[in-house]
């Protein structure tokens, strides 16, 4: 029987908001620097739609709107009310005064922001791809077929084809870098930074490209204890946590990060040490299991991920 947020009787399917342009380089940074400009978090939302909002953000009308879809996707910007944005915790963590990552420079942000994007069912492509979509290869077609076709079995109301291709489009250029050319300079080709992650990749036959599982040297054991401890609250009160579930449920940080059983298994194994004792991995009697030591906090948890930034400074000292 099929499982997840896709299949509650309450999901309501998201195709659209980006105006068909992935996530962009600096794209976040202005608009958490437009949002702050005031001094304050909270702002009305009309700075993305008032006469000045093109001069503002200096790229066109659509592109405004794209740029407000991303910062609100990745956690940076969300509601404060229905006429207000605000600034949310991860936007000040990355692009503060005293921010981690102003420029996007580390794998660590990359990673964060894909968490956020594949990591919870509110855009329905990501999310599928990553959670549900059980082939290594894929076209295009493929998942918008994949997409209709759940779309058509759950009675989702209003899902256009044309939609749901256009959708498909934009998140392949998300994640896999456009195939080499003369006349594409290298930051064309790099459409989006999250290109740079390297989770799907081009097969070299037409339109084909591949998910590429196994371990990932760049994502950090704090982003990743993050990322457990985000998808433990949505999914679970218990005090355990089944290596089943971390692996292979939907938004699972095996699942979103494609990750293999092994490399996942490392990680869990040194879990204790990433969170300061806060989780434990056991195995005894043969369960595989990660063992809470007290109450989930997704908000501190948070502060997990500067030590993989750390790293990074140490990297670049030496």
């Amino acid at each position: 029987m099929s499982r997840g947020p896709l299949f509650e009787n309450d999901y309501k399917p998201l195709f659209s908001g980006h105006e068909t342009f992935p996530l962009r380089y600096g794209w976040l940074k202005k608009v958490y620097d437009a949002v702050t400009e005031s001094g304050k978090d909270i702002v009305s939302k009309t700075i993305f739609s008032d006469d000045n909002s093109i001069a503002r953000f200096g790229v066109g009308k659509n592109m405004v709107a794209s740029m407000r879809y991303w910062a609100a996707a990745c956690g940076i910007i969300g509601d404060a009310s229905a006429n207000q944005v605000c600034i949310k915790p991860l936007g000040h963590k990355l692009f503060g005064q005293s921010g981690l990552d102003p420029y996007m420079e580390s794998p660590a942000t990359l990673w964060i922001l894909h968490w956020w994007l594949c990591g919870r069912a509110d855009r329905t492509t990501w999310f599928w791809a990553f959670s549900h979509f059980s082939h290594l290869t894929f076209e295009r077609e493929t998942l918008t077929k994949g997409l209709l076709s759940i779309a058509d079995d759950r009675g989702w109301p209003r899902v256009s084809p044309a939609t749901v291709k256009r959708d498909v489009e934009c998140f392949v250029r998300t994640y896999a870098a456009k195939a080499g050319s003369t006349q594409l300079s290298h930051e064309d080709a790099l459409e989006s930074p999250l290109t740079e992650l390297g989770l799907i990749r081009a097969t070299g036959k037409k339109d084909g490209f591949r998910f590429v599982r196994g371990p990932k040297a760049t994502l950090g054991d704090g982003v990743f204890a993050y990322a457990l401890i985000d998808f433990w609250q949505r999914y679970t009160n218990s005090k355990t946590l089944s290596f089943e579930a971390i692996a292979h449920a939907p938004c699972s940080p095996g699942r979103v990060f494609a990750l293999d059983e092994g490399d996942l298994a490392d990680r869990l194994s040194e879990i204790d040490d990433a969170t300061e004792g806060l989780l434990r991995w056991s195995e005894t009697a043969g369960l595989k299991q990660v063992i809470r030591s007290s109450e989930l906090n997704v908000e501190t948890a948070l502060d997990l991920v500067d030590a993989d930034f750390r790293v990074r400074d140490r990297r670049k000292a030496a």
